[in-house]
């Protein structure tokens, strides 16, 4: 695991003990620190007896402590911890920010720091593949993977390629990343922020961590322009993503196919021309990149037609880039809304042939669908996936891509996506 001796005799408390914060745990005890923890569930605290001071920090004096560390899921801006400690003076971090005090003490590497509303795990995973293609050591973490503090240190030359969300970005004081990389922008997370407004700011801020001369980029479009740099630190040295010249030819790159994965494969093009890989080895990197499970994911094919699973659109501004990437979709959407309206999937229905709804949002989003493209209400899953069987014809795209939550009908997008695999399995048996 990764630690430092900058945390040796310090108090810390841990506010949450999933897995980022055990991992938390874990370094700043082998670091020599001081370490009260709390979780509300008994299990982690049970793990946890003996090793450390079980206590909830809202609870004790926090005075003399170096930090308050939670769960990027704590919410700041409704917790009482925030004004707790506060009133004590001690800030509230979270494990990213734990890395970014360590990195004076790890061997010489350097840092991407990846976010954005959509996009940002698939352009995490592809700057990760392009430096293994060419035989940089390399580890993802942060918001994909496994926590960061819990993964061996790089060696020397190393590249951390951080994947982040704007509630990391918020527990984070000194990230200096040698690229940020800011993908897009759509309302999201608003329960958390003071309007939109606050919202940007957050991602901004990622910007306002990096050292004068650092690589920033940044998707170019006029919302963004107005959104997001006013809220940018002055100088920041800002390349557009939409602006870089990609290699080869992107018909070439099945996993990367579609508007969106454009803007995705440039950022990660930029990132890895700035830390000094050569042409060839990005082109080949961006052919052999396979994709995420649950995005954009290519799962099956039977009598010329393709299944694609895209269970990690959970939002409308997500689903939108991967109906623009095929010209003719069945198109299975529902779930547990995240609003009322599919309308940054407009402009891409001339691509769906048939949509399929299932789940709470199916009524709504069938009434919103059927004056302009033909329905189905399918209501589950599998109903979903046999009246588009019965529909398509060879070059036809069956994809789920759900523009929702999975919380109606399943544990996580994960499990929606597993059990689109597995239905899809199923109805292909022997093809």
């Amino acid at each position: 695991m990764i630690v430092s001796p900058a945390f040796a005799g310090k108090k810390y408390a841990v506010l949450g003990l999933a897995r980022s914060g055990m991992a938390t745990v874990e370094c700043l005890l082998a670091s020599g620190a001081l370490v009260t923890a709390w979780d509300a569930r008994e299990e982690p605290r049970a793990a946890l007896e003996g090793r450390v001071t079980l206590a909830d920090p809202l609870a004790i004096d926090l005075a003399g402590f170096a930090g308050i560390v939670v769960s990027p899921g704590v919410p700041l801006n409704r917790h009482p911890i925030a004004a707790h400690a506060r009133a004590a003076g001690v800030p509230v971090i979270g494990d990213i920010e734990l890395f970014a005090q360590a990195r004076g003490d790890l061997p010489p590497h350097r840092v991407v720091a990846i976010t954005g509303t959509n996009g940002k795990s698939t352009t995490t995973a592809l700057t990760h593949h392009l430096l293994q293609q060419a035989g940089v050591p390399t580890l993802m973490g942060g918001n994909i993977g496994k926590p960061i503090l819990e993964q061996q240190p790089l060696p020397a030359g190393g590249v951390y390629v951080l994947e982040l969300s704007s509630y990391q970005i918020d527990l984070t004081q000194r990230l200096d990343a040698d690229v940020a990389i800011l993908l897009n922008l759509s309302p999201d997370h608003l329960d958390r922020y003071d309007g939109y407004d606050g919202y940007v700011a957050s991602k901004a801020r990622l910007f306002g961590m990096q050292a004068p001369g650092h690589l920033a980029l940044v998707d170019m479009r006029a919302e963004l322009d107005d959104d997001v740099l006013r809220f940018a630190p002055e100088g920041a040295n800002f390349t557009f993503i939409n602006a870089i010249d990609l290699p080869g030819d992107p018909a070439q790159w099945p996993s990367l196919q579609g508007p969106h994965n454009r803007a995705n494969a440039a950022a990660a093009v930029g990132a890895a021309r700035y830390l000094g890989l050569d042409e060839p080895t990005i082109e080949a990197g961006l052919a052999s990149f396979v994709g995420l499970p649950h995005r954009m994911e290519r799962v099956a094919q039977k009598d010329g037609v393709l299944f694609v699973n895209d269970s990690k659109a959970t939002n409308p501004a997500s689903t939108a880039p991967a109906l623009a990437a095929f010209p003719r979709i069945h198109w299975i959407v529902g779930g547990l809304p995240k609003g009322d309206d599919l309308d940054e999937c407009a402009p891409h229905f001339s691509h769906v042939v048939r949509a399929y709804t299932i789940g709470e949002a199916g009524p709504r989003f069938a009434e919103i669908l059927e004056p302009v493209l033909p329905v189905t209400r399918a209501e589950m899953l599998g109903d979903a996936v046999r009246a588009a069987m019965a529909q398509a014809v060879p070059g036809d795209v069956i994809m789920l891509s759900p523009a929702c939550a999975s919380f109606d009908q399943f544990r996580d997008f994960e499990a929606r996506g597993e059990c689109f695999r597995q239905i899809v399995a199923a109805l292909t048996a022997g093809s």
